[in-house]
């Protein structure tokens, strides 16, 4: 096994959360193929949009913008449940994209952002045809060890 095979215990979080990489996988861009938690409660987050308090759409065909909004959005929904960014233990990406391109720009805004450490468990990055509302470029989808 490659490194990232470490135990990872998270401050203030029961959960013991390891990431692993096997060694005849291919080698991620910062993500790990397996994480595995051992917990008592999970969080399952609705798909976070790039919508504001309002309910209104933010940066209409701009991904650099929406990104911004989902951290932001991510970061409340987190907060909600007492977690951080480093408690997600699997995180499903949708971007409005067949260009790889656009898929790396999404992904690499995504991990340098204040929610990136939520992208270095079991992740998936997916292009999509269509997202729910117009002009929508991102979504985010997360899965949470919540601490006790």
């Amino acid at each position: 096994m490659r490194s990232g095979n470490r135990s990872v215990r998270l401050a203030g979080v029961s959960a013991k959360i390891t990431r692993i990489n096997p060694e005849h996988l291919h080698p991620t861009p910062g993500y790990h193929h397996i994480t595995v938690v051992e917990a008592g409660r999970t969080a399952y987050l609705a798909g976070q949009c790039p919508l504001d308090r309002s309910g209104s759409l933010v940066g209409s065909g701009v991904l650099e913008e929406q990104i911004d909004q989902v951290a932001a959005n991510v970061l409340t929904a987190l907060s909600a449940v007492g977690a951080q960014p480093q408690h997600v233990v699997r995180s499903v990406i949708y971007v409005r994209s067949a260009d790889t391109g656009v898929l790396a720009t999404a992904w690499q805004r995504l991990t340098d952002s204040v929610i990136g450490p939520a992208f270095t468990t079991a992740s998936t990055l997916l292009g999509v045809a269509q997202l729910g509302f117009a002009g929508q470029l991102v979504e985010v989808d997360l899965t949470v060890a919540l601490p006790e």
